[in-house]
């Protein structure tokens, strides 16, 4: 069955990424709106049927927006959205899932890289033109990624991507996971989340490319931790909150694991006083794991694609309500 054509002006919503240059190069098959900001998309939602959003959302905007249609998410996670309410209420939502998995991907390998090698501490020495001698200890070296073991937690299209990136630098891979080993899957054994202590004992670093679910929040909590190896990293490119944030702070002041890659956290921008900025073993990203010049026009991509589906009465791109 063929759907009725959209009518009205697209609403193009996000605080930085330039949507609007990326649809006007598709050729811009039907009017848009672009908005930087939470008061002007408010005040551009009530005549959309189509939204294009992810940061700048707010379940409030469903009372502005009586003609919406469809959302189309910038990003690949979607836990923003009240999915039920827009079941309830006739809208679809697609995600964006896979326009930023390599970036993410190279993301998490370069803060394992950038933790194995030191490279904050060279950073910091280039700064005040310093020159560090050689290290005695060999314990107190930079480390290899090659012969280490790594657990995915997520292994999805991105987990995927980070395990065979991973095996690219000679690591044994692991992962977690409800499903259990399938042919072609990137790691040489799948754990299921009861067995994640065991899983963690195993890694000398984790990955965390999981969704945020009630299953997952909270995942890597004070126990979790413990089950860790003293010298192990964790990599977290997935949602702030699977991680406890304080035990984790706490376990990294203490030395119970080595050191930390944190893309995303609870509150953010994090704040100043949080202790992950001054702990010389993490390395903080400003939840920049998944930006790269291309990702405007991927999402633009999965636009057309998914207007064009709902116009035709096929099964969206990446659907999920």
């Amino acid at each position: 069955m063929t759907a009725p054509a959209f009518s009205g002006p697209i609403v193009l919503a996000h605080a930085a990424y330039r949507l609007g240059d990326a649809y006007a190069a598709k050729g811009a098959p039907q009017p848009f709106v672009e908005v930087r900001d939470l008061a002007a998309l408010e005040a551009a939602v009530a005549e959309a049927e189509v939204l294009v959003v992810s940061g700048l959302w707010r379940h409030s905007l469903l009372e502005r927006a009586p003609r919406l249609r469809f959302i189309q998410s910038v990003s690949a996670g979607t836990d923003q959205f009240p999915k039920d309410l827009l079941r309830e209420r006739g809208i679809r939502l697609a995600s964006a899932q896979g326009g930023n998995e390599r970036a993410v991907a190279e993301h998490a390998l370069a803060l394992m890289l950038g933790l194995t090698r030191h490279l904050a501490e060279a950073l910091r020495n280039q700064a005040e033109g310093r020159w560090r001698p050689m290290i005695a200890d060999p314990a107190a070296r930079e480390r290899e990624l090659g012969g280490r073991t790594l657990l995915v937690i997520g292994l999805g299209r991105i987990g995927a991507r980070i395990a065979r990136l991973a095996q690219a630098f000679d690591m044994r891979v692991i992962g977690l996971r409800r499903r259990p080993l399938e042919p072609g899957d990137p790691v040489e054994a799948v754990f299921s989340p009861d067995r994640l202590h065991e899983a963690l004992a195993q890694a000398d670093v984790v990955a965390l490319s999981c969704p945020l679910t009630p299953e997952t929040e909270g995942l890597i909590d004070e126990a979790a931790l413990a089950a860790m190896r003293p010298d192990a990293l964790l990599i977290n490119v997935a949602r702030g909150r699977v991680v406890d944030q304080d035990a984790l702070a706490r376990a990294l002041a203490d030395g119970r694991i080595a050191g930390a890659g944190l893309d995303c956290f609870h509150e953010e921008p994090l704040p100043a006083d949080a202790p992950f900025w001054r702990m010389p073993n993490v390395i903080v990203t400003p939840h920049s794991a998944g930006e790269t010049s291309l990702y405007e026009g991927r999402v633009i991509d999965l636009l057309v694609e998914n207007l064009g589906r709902l116009r035709r009465g096929e099964e969206l791109v990446n659907p999920v309500a």
